[in-house]
């Protein structure tokens, strides 16, 4: 059975980030708060359920008022039956506005690719009206890497003039990728990757029929974040992936009829999450060949096993600089074939003999 995990917003537990949640904690009690916060780290590790979490704890004044025997606050928990927990959970709290991408059209069937000005131009005047439970303004981007140019600027606009008891939260995967005015005019706050066994853990819980084996390869597949990890339980990916390193481990001579099955069946119009998954999970495999190379292995856990003997094969065979051109090529040639629409089967079959290439050297 397929349980989903809440979505961030109705989500009351925050996982591995307790040291991001005792950082704000501390700002808050010094009475010294930033009015904007940049809440980065990788995809799927918890940045938007942290964003609520705050939320919620400064819309409702500081929590419950104080921690136990009326001590300093200890997390940013919220009951889920406060009032104020209940109605960001409904997307119905006055005092709080979300910017995210927009659909694409009327039908609401597609998101846009890219938060646009459209999606934020209210936000100003939002923040300019007196909160109306006398408290704070809250608005939450998430993630900002999405934000157009002129979205972008829209909201740095708003950080270089922050209005009296408003506060931005902004969440982001790359924050590299943000204008550097924006991450300027922020506090920034890490989230980190999840540890494996938290991983394994939410895992089972959302997905119960996998079985451990199968959840701790996903966790690594993951690399620390649960939002990965699900997708690609719910994607195939873990069969996707020992289908991949069965067609490699024939290296240094791919087995071509296998290798044609393959890209045949992942290629196909249809087959849109498998391509994206396999592609992902090549690009990924291959960097993860070269990180191993450069640490002569140290520290490398296997997702399936022998894929270090493998790997250990294939460095043999060629040298980093050669491995890592492999890498470049064949993921400017995915996203070309993503561009302009080229021949999928075609595309994966390149990338593998790219590979094949180099293990004959």
């Amino acid at each position: 059975m397929t349980t989903d995990l809440p979505e961030p917003r109705a989500n009351p537990d925050l996982i591995g980030q307790e040291l991001a949640e005792r950082t704000f904690l501390g700002a808050w009690a010094s009475g010294r708060l930033a009015h904007a916060w940049l809440i980065s780290g990788p995809k799927g590790i918890g940045k938007a359920t942290l964003a609520y979490r705050i939320a919620r704890f400064v819309l409702a004044g500081g929590g419950a008022g104080g921690g136990l025997f009326g001590g300093p606050q200890e997390t940013l928990a919220l009951d889920p039956g406060h009032p104020t927990f209940r109605r960001v959970a409904a997307s119905g709290h006055a005092d709080l506005k979300v910017v995210e991408r927009g659909y694409a059209d009327d039908k609401k069937a597609k998101l846009r690719t890219e938060i646009v000005i459209g999606d934020v131009r209210d936000v100003g005047s939002f923040l300019a009206l007196t909160p109306a439970e006398g408290g704070w303004r809250v608005v939450i981007v998430d993630a900002a890497d999405e934000l157009n140019r002129n979205a972008a600027n829209s909201v740095l606009k708003l950080l270089e003039e922050p209005p009296r008891n408003a506060l931005m939260l902004l969440t982001s995967h790359s924050p590299g990728r943000l204008l550097p005015t924006i991450r300027s005019r922020c506090r920034r706050l890490a989230c980190q990757p999840l540890a494996e066994a938290q991983v394994v853990s939410l895992l089972t819980q959302s997905r119960p029929e996998l079985s451990t084996d199968d959840a701790a390869a996903l966790a690594r597949l993951g690399e620390g974040s649960i939002g990965k990890a699900l997708a690609l339980a719910d994607e195939g990916g873990l069969t996707l992936y020992r289908d991949l390193l069965a067609l490699l481990s024939a290296l240094p001579r791919l087995d071509i009829p296998a290798l044609h099955a393959f890209a045949e069946r992942v290629g196909r119009p249809e087959a849109e999450a498998a391509w994206r998954t396999v592609t992902d999970l090549l690009s990924w495999w291959l960097a993860r060949l070269i990180r191993a190379g450069g640490r002569q292995g140290e520290g490398m856990t296997e997702v399936v096993a022998g894929e270090g003997g493998l790997m250990g094969r294939l460095l043999a065979a060629g040298r980093l600089d050669q491995w890592l051109d492999v890498w470049e090529k064949t993921s400017a040639l995915f996203a070309r074939t993503d561009a302009v629409n080229l021949d999928r089967k075609q595309a994966l079959l390149s990338a593998f003999l790219a590979v094949e290439r180099l293990a004959r050297a």
